[in-house]
């Protein structure tokens, strides 16, 4: 199958490397060319447009928001205007509900395929294929992208024919991984408060009670306050607890935590955490009880 790839920042650029090695017949689009250098030293093609990316079987998009998605999707010379009948649209994306089903209707009324196949992991997952998938769409155009998202990930989840369903189950994760790095955050400014090291503590938590990768990464990165470079910058999570509560207003689905994580990105980017790692939230327990971080 001839790939296109549009989106070459810490996840796209990765993911896109993976199909290269893997010997696909990639093009790939970034709107800052200079990211396109690595992936064409690895023999991919060069677009010099979106129309151009999207001359092939597949498209990949992997784009930060739902205002980039729906630039290089609606406008045109888009993907909808630019995809052959029959040719995929596989968004990884993390976007909202909302515009998911926007994209699936819209591909639909051109005859065309939409799969919302958003990712669970950081760069150095996608850069080594260990991402999990999370997809959503009609089973027959999974079926053929399946081979693709081997190479990308270590397993996929088809939990709906419905692409939509796929963008809430990643909200839910996310806002399930933020909410435990701001109670490991708060747990560990409580003990070390009480005189305990924060890095013993973290041991035995992650070599008992806890002993799972998410604990022992974003734990490390509390405990040694470890949040530049950002692998998933704060304001992206910021982004993620905004559509997650936009999800749930429409299903009238109560989420008190929510509020909690989204005063808490707000906290942090006031006092300069921009560019910050979201899981600096989880050190601003210790900074409220005036701990020397």
């Amino acid at each position: 199958m001839k790939i296109g790839f549009i989106g070459l920042g810490h996840m796209g650029a990765g993911m896109a490397a993976r199909l290269c090695d893997a010997g696909q017949d990639v093009t790939v689009y970034n709107r800052t060319a200079a990211r396109m250098q690595p992936l064409l030293e690895k023999g991919a093609k060069p677009a010099a447009s979106v129309a151009e990316a999207c001359a092939g079987d597949v498209v990949f998009t992997m784009l930060a928001d739902d205002a980039a998605v729906s630039d290089v999707a609606f406008a045109p010379g888009g993907i909808v205007a630019s995809l052959t009948a029959d040719a995929i649209h596989v968004s990884c994306s993390t976007i909202s509900v909302e515009l998911s089903g926007q994209l699936a209707r819209a591909h639909g009324r051109m005859q065309q395929g939409y799969l919302a196949v958003p990712v669970f992991g950081r760069p150095d997952a996608a850069a080594a294929g260990k991402l999990f998938l999370v997809a959503g769409g009609e089973p027959a155009r999974l079926e053929r992208v399946q081979p693709l998202l081997d190479i990308v990930g270590q397993r996929t989840y088809p939990l709906s024919q419905q692409p939509e369903a796929a963008n809430l189950v990643k909200l839910s994760g996310n806002f399930l991984l933020a909410s435990l790095i701001e109670s490991l955050g708060e747990a560990m400014a409580l003990v070390e408060k009480g005189g305990v090291d924060r890095h013993a503590y973290l041991d035995m938590l992650t070599s008992s009670l806890f002993n799972i990768p998410v604990y022992k990464n974003y734990g490390g990165m509390i405990a040694a306050r470890r949040f530049e470079p950002a692998g998933f910058a704060a304001p992206l999570g910021q982004k993620d607890v905004r559509l997650l509560q936009a999800a749930a207003e429409e299903l009238q689905v109560p989420l008190p935590f929510a509020g909690i994580l989204r005063d808490r990105f707000l906290e942090l980017r006031a006092h300069g955490g921009e560019n910050l790692d979201w899981s600096a939230i989880g050190a601003l327990a210790a900074k409220g009880a005036a701990l020397d971080t």
